[in-house]
């Protein structure tokens, strides 16, 4: 995994609080979050369903606002962005995985991720980015003729290949069994290692937080606990 020693910040929460009103219901999904992510590292948020990982996940993404407190991606204020400026944000500096791959079944491979370099400011090439994941072989075939790790791997390439300065990864194993989801993992790791990209993944699977430069446990809306792992595992090792 690519190395914390650097520690530039590249998110940090204060007080980050989120409430969903459901008519007079109030639901509170984050209570007060304080955490930072760091330049290159990779990390993994834990925790059971309800937690509020998706929620922070889609706040620092720019995909959800917060109720109140703090959200800053390096020097940018994220609650006080405007829609405008989070759309500019999403579009040229984070990339998104999620458990459904949501591939546009009448392309290929190289087709899905070239819709996204199409409109990059630096993009990598379609077929670059695919062999980033292993996946060379593979451009010309549609998502019915892929396995459900390659389309995931696929998914992948197309978040990586505008560069992003970020990856966010919402159970990117969710869907997948564990051999499978074990070549995702390694496709992720890959990239962070190669790309330096700052990466997050959110999973309910404590074994796949062995992986990480630091794993982040979330529990009823509140970080629970903040620990460094000083010798990640390669995912070829994880077994679950």
């Amino acid at each position: 995994m690519a190395a914390t020693n650097a520690r530039t910040v590249i998110f940090s929460t204060r007080g980050l609080t989120k409430v969903y009103r459901m008519g007079e219901t109030e639901i509170h999904a984050l209570r007060g979050v304080d955490m930072e992510l760091y330049a290159g590292e990779l990390t993994v948020m834990l925790g059971a369903s309800g937690s509020g990982k998706s929620t922070l996940l889609n706040i620092l993404g720019g995909l959800d606002s917060a109720t109140a407190g703090q959200v800053r991606y390096r020097d940018q204020d994220l609650v006080r962005a405007s829609e405008r400026v989070l759309t500019a944000y999403r579009r040229d500096h984070v990339g998104f995985v999620f458990q459904f791959y949501n591939l546009i079944s009448s392309l290929t491979a190289r087709e899905n991720v070239a819709i996204v370099t199409e409109i990059s400011r630096t993009p990598m090439k379609p077929e670059d980015a695919l062999a980033l994941v292993g996946l060379e072989n593979r451009l010309d075939h549609f998502p019915s003729q892929l396995s459900g790790g390659e389309q995931q791997r696929v998914a992948i390439a197309r978040a990586i290949a505008k560069r992003p300065a970020v990856l966010l990864c919402d159970e990117p194993t969710g869907a997948l069994d564990s051999k499978t989801g074990i070549q995702v993992l390694e496709a992720l790791a890959h990239v962070n290692r190669e790309m330096h990209t700052t990466t997050a993944v959110i999973t309910h699977n404590v074994v796949i937080g062995d992986m990480a430069n630091r794993i982040i446990r979330l529990s009823d809306g509140r970080v629970s606990e903040i620990r460094e792992n000083p010798d990640p595992r390669p995912p070829s090792e994880l077994h679950w």
